[in-house]
């Protein structure tokens, strides 16, 4: 048997991508493995969202490559949005014999058979179509309790800096039926949660044969399949979070109390500029609103620094928001230009580096002293805990995620991976949850 190794960046849905082409490849006699050294086919599922994800990657390549010249024969692939976004620009380095989009993963067994040293094989068409929805997925997770289910796929906010609508195509949802069957198989098969992802989940919507299926109906059918699977979900757009999936979650107990909201920048001029759709006060009015319904609730969020013509007056408004908010966490990152986007085509880059960087530093400053009062608040409650396994620092503990998505770590006490573990948190960094066991 041929055997397969493939290197995930980027986000959540990368790692579902990747499974399903494990999947795929399987039927074509290829059995995955975690070691490069012994892989016949080398590939990286990549990420383009911002260009240090693609800088790891070109010197990726030039790793994959040294497997070619002592193991002739060896195949080397780039999947995925540095893919799309890419195309024949990467064949050209003739350091990858394959260049396969995130819509045309099934056409990986034709490339295979069609490609020989000469003749390098290229499919980055992109689909209004293609779901997957059929495949079931090579799990890759470690632990076997958490697996990630693809909900759509696609983006349709065209936001002004973001490459995703041009690597990954235009929005469409799953068939529900299909989603609930996988939830149904994965839970059958020991796991206890899954995660619906999706760019925009807020914005699912299925209609087929006078069936209509929102976000909030897919979250109440998910969570129906059994009260002991926990079900969480990512990412949500602020311009389509609704009432009524913020009141499905409060509904149902085994829908985590955690929601990643990114808001980008505090500014509403930055954010009509972003082309988010929504200003400062809408956001506020959505946090104050889930807040209401799930006070317990965690939120997460991104920002961006130094988006094209941010002034100071712009900054203080999103070190503003990070104050009113307290987010538990954050990705935080200074603005990247990508090409091809309508920042890239219509607005100059012409904040400097220098003030990117002092200005993503106070971001990050404010936000682990945030992160830290939002963690020390959770001092001495209770929480019901899903074990993931050993904790990294030390073996002898257990680690896995309160409902809220905060980290906790804990004594043993004879739980295994996979169970539930009530505990209370006795002390706490800006990351973790140090906790005893009730």
């Amino acid at each position: 048997m041929k055997k397969a190794y493939i290197e995930t960046y980027g986000c959540q849905m990368n790692v579902n991508d990747t499974e399903v082409i494990f999947s795929i490849l399987a039927g074509e006699g290829y059995g995955r493995t975690e070691s490069m050294e012994e892989a016949d086919l080398i590939m990286a599922n990549t990420c383009s969202v911002r260009d240090n994800a693609e800088q790891r990657i070109w010197g990726r390549i030039e790793q994959f490559n040294r497997q070619k010249k002592t193991r002739p024969g060896v195949v080397v692939g780039i999947v995925g949005c540095m893919a799309e976004r890419l195309k024949d620009s990467l064949l050209e380095t003739r350091k990858v014999d394959l260049v396969v989009g995130p819509d045309a993963y099934r056409s990986l067994p034709r490339l295979l058979k069609a490609l020989t040293p000469d003749h390098p094989q290229i499919d980055v068409l992109l689909s209004r179509d293609e779901t997957y929805a059929d495949i079931t997925p090579v799990r890759t997770d470690r632990n076997g309790v958490s697996a990630f289910i693809s909900i759509m796929r696609g983006c349709n906010n065209v936001c002004s800096y973001c490459v995703v609508p041009y690597t990954r195509g235009a929005e469409r949802s799953r068939d529900p039926h299909s989603i609930v069957r996988e939830a149904c198989d994965v839970f059958s098969r020991g796991y206890k949660e899954v995660t619906l992802l999706g760019q925009n989940v807020d914005s699912y919507l299925w209609k087929s044969e006078g069936e209509t299926v929102n976000f909030a109906e897919l979250l109440r059918r998910v969570a129906s399949v059994s009260p002991d699977l926990r079900v969480r979900f990512a990412t949500s757009h602020p311009k389509d979070i609704s009432d009524e999936v913020i009141d499905t979650m409060a509904a149902y107990d085994n829908i985590c109390k955690h929601i990643h909201l990114p808001v980008q920048s505090g500014s509403s001029r930055m954010l009509e500029k972003m082309r988010r759709k929504y200003d400062r006060e809408w956001y506020l009015e959505r946090v104050a609103r889930i807040r209401s319904v799930i006070p317990e609730c965690g939120l997460t969020t991104d920002v961006i620094a130094g988006f094209c013509s941010e002034t100071e007056e712009d900054h203080a408004e999103t070190l503003s928001l990070m104050e009113e908010v307290g987010f538990d966490w954050a990705f935080m990152f200074a603005y990247s230009e990508r090409p091809g986007t309508l920042a890239a085509r219509n607005y100059p880059d012409d904040v400097p580096a220098s003030v990117k960087t002092r200005r993503l530093n106070e971001i990050i400053e404010l936000q682990n002293r945030k992160s830290l009062e939002s963690y020390r608040r959770d001092v001495g409650k209770c929480f019901r805990v899903l074990v993931e396994g050993p904790s990294k620092r030390n073996p002898d503990q257990l680690c896995g995620r309160a409902s809220n998505n905060k980290m906790c770590v804990f004594p043993g006490g004879g739980l295994a991976t996979g169970d539930y573990a009530d505990v209370k948190v006795v002390d706490c960094t800006s990351a973790t949850l140090i906790c005893e066991l009730v």
